[in-house]
């Protein structure tokens, strides 16, 4: 059985999340600024379909990305050698966000609906929810958005409108994040793709000591920029 929030009960221990499904923690609450973070802060998130409760999840084991441990292939680094894009952050979040939104191939409907954009909209200009952009003759071909807190990224979704985009957008993140000493991103579930990419499963109970540790690390300024890397 999992506990029904209201919107002042605080989370319970992620290690009374279940096993099947995995990670389920709790249902209900509200999307306010104060309870991402909070969830976040403790290693949980919310994933739910339009029309459905508000779910919030901590997986065992967790996806997660070391910036230091992308894998960069020969044809990505060419193509960023060659730059035939432009690199922006933060000045099209809730695009991006519509972006990742959209219908996919092989998917029905989406999780990213109008509450959850909304509400990751506030902790954009709060300076907490950042994006990834790549642009190609005024036009945004792919990207990613999460969360930054203190030296602790969360990513939350990407898109691509032509190849490699969203990679471009994952393969500077990485690059920016291993400078300013970030230690961590979370990727929240095991997909090959992101496993394609360097991303491996920990077990929670380590997460949740990281990202204890890292969210209290002091944070870069916002809104993020990024320098140039030398692929």
């Amino acid at each position: 059985m999992i506990l029904l929030l209201q919107n002042d009960t605080p989370f319970p221990p992620v290690s009374q999340a279940l096993k099947n499904p995995n990670g389920l923690l709790a249902a209900g609450g509200d999307l306010a600024p104060a309870r991402l973070l909070d969830a976040y802060r403790h290693g949980i998130f919310p994933w739910f379909g339009e029309g459905d409760p508000i779910l919030w999840w901590s997986p065992d084991p967790r996806m997660v990305l070391f910036p230091g441990e992308f894998k960069l292939s020969k044809s990505l680094r060419k193509t960023l050698r060659r730059g035939a894009y432009q690199l922006r952050t933060d000045t099209a979040f809730e695009q991006v966000m519509r972006a990742c939104a959209a219908p996919r191939d092989g998917q029905d409907g989406t999780w990213i609906q109008g509450e959850m954009v909304q509400a990751y909209c506030e902790l954009h200009r709060m300076g907490y929810a950042h994006s990834v952009e790549v642009w190609m003759d005024s036009e945004l071909i792919g990207g990613l958005y999460g969360i930054g807190i203190g030296k602790m990224f969360y990513g939350e979704s990407m898109f691509s409108r032509r190849a490699d985009a969203s990679k471009i957008a994952l393969a500077h993140l990485c690059a920016q994040l291993q400078r300013w000493g970030f230690g961590m991103i979370d990727c929240q579930m095991n997909t090959a793709h992101l496993a394609s990419l360097g991303a491996r499963e920990i077990p929670r109970q380590a997460f949740v000591a990281d990202v204890a540790r890292l969210t209290a690390e002091p944070v870069p300024n916002v809104p993020w920029r990024f320098e140039s890397p030398d692929w």
